[in-house]
């Protein structure tokens, strides 16, 4: 059965810019660089009028996953990160991959402003993990590290919109 994911971030600054950072192919390099772990690449990135995909590498040692993924993985884990972005609206998806489970994370992404100053993001979606016994296990894993990263790039934008203001 598929655990259900809602997360919501906030920013001080406004939809429009943290839309153009999400977008940006030297953020999300600069975002790898400090947030992506081990090997962590941009691995594809593909802009057309309105639209822009790409595709992340990222990774996380084995020694810091818990005993049950370890056990599971054998090794680090990859995870292989699609998304794709619409100007119109400020809205995406995303898929999510990992190395040697049998499961992903599927979801929807907006970006809108609030009514006072700043903006939103907001990710939607499902991880289903397909493992007798330990995939629930597995799931509510997952679903709380993506809220915690999601939480860390939200920290990062932040700061790499600072920086450029």
């Amino acid at each position: 059965m598929a655990r259900r994911i809602e997360h919501l971030t906030t920013s001080r600054w406004p939809a429009s810019d943290v839309y153009a950072a999400l977008v940006d192919e030297a953020y999300l390099r600069d975002r790898l660089a400090v947030l992506g772990g081990t090997g962590a690449e941009l691995v594809a990135f593909n802009r057309t009028v309105g639209t822009t995909s790409y595709q992340l590498k990222q990774g996380v040692p084995a020694d810091r996953l818990p005993s049950v993924a370890r056990g599971i993985l054998g090794g680090d884990l990859v995870i292989d990160r699609a998304e794709a972005w619409t100007e119109a609206g400020y809205t995406g998806t995303v898929e999510v991959v990992l190395n040697g489970v049998p499961g992903r994370l599927d979801g929807t992404i907006t970006l809108a402003d609030t009514d006072g100053d700043g903006s939103e993001l907001t990710l939607v979606g499902q991880v289903k993990v397909s493992i007798p016994l330990v995939g629930g296990k597995l799931e509510d894993l997952i679903v709380e590290q993506v809220a915690l990263l999601l939480d860390k790039e939200s920290e990062f934008t932040a700061e790499w919109l600072a920086r450029r203001a």
